[in-house]
């Protein structure tokens, strides 16, 4: 049997497990506010997910309207049966006025551990609910981080170039390096493979310069005879 407790003392450890029990069965429990919730004490509200209680004290996702926020164990207790929202008390000789729905903008809830998942609130814009008092200011979330930093050495028609971007900002548009430069930027990584294709890349552009230069010195050759037999004609 569950814990003896008053409306205000919130959920037991019995019916917390019994809520636990509920959502893995793939239903949603619900749940009444307590005085210690503000103002919507006394609302019906239905059990999303739970998340860590290591990592806050407000570890009980409620669904209330459209908003799913999350809550303390005190903040919540079991509704009586057939309980439901605790409608507006009339005024005399005047219509009852309609039920007000409460739009709580609140922190976004930690991600869970359990197999439970919690949906995103809904994106429609959310009026401000009156501060509950005694409650812990929200925990900040944490800054994201700089874009990442991508740099890339490319060979292409005979040339070699460097370009930098960091996530969809180009820092440097593909510049011409020497390919001595490639090699020394390649020899500062240790990836097998990498530095024997450029080895071969090297090594195929340093024969074709070769056979060019001996292709220019014949022709040249040739050019100087041709010279001085003219200079001997003469």
């Amino acid at each position: 049997m569950a814990a003896a407790r008053t409306a205000d003392r919130g959920l037991t450890t019995d019916e917390l497990q019994s809520i636990r029990d509920t959502l893995a069965s793939g239903r949603k429990p619900k749940v009444m506010f307590t005085e210690s919730a503000g103002q919507i004490a006394g609302q019906i509200g239905q059990v999303v997910g739970l998340t860590d209680p290591a990592v806050s004290d407000e570890w009980v996702v409620v669904r209330f309207g459209r908003d799913e926020l999350p809550f303390s164990p005190a903040d919540l207790t079991v509704p009586p049966r057939g309980a439901a929202r605790r409608p507006a008390e009339p005024k005399v000789e005047a219509p009852a006025p309609p039920e007000p729905e409460f739009k709580i903008t609140r922190s976004p809830v930690p991600a869970p551990r359990e197999e439970t998942t919690v949906t995103s609130v809904d994106p429609a814009p959310a009026a401000e609910a009156p501060a509950k008092s005694g409650r812990r200011p929200a925990k900040a979330a944490r800054p994201k981080g700089p874009a990442g930093l991508t740099v890339t050495l490319a060979y292409a028609d005979g040339e070699w170039t460097v370009a930098a971007n960091q996530g969809s900002k180009a820092l440097a548009k593909p510049y011409v390096i020497k390919p001595v430069e490639a090699l020394k930027m390649v020899g500062l990584i240790d990836v097998p493979g990498v530095r024997e294709a450029v080895e071969q890349i090297m090594a195929a552009e340093r024969s074709e310069a070769e056979q060019q230069a001996e292709k220019l010195r014949a022709e040249l050759a040739e050019i100087e005879a041709r010279l001085a037999e003219l200079r001997d004609a003469g």
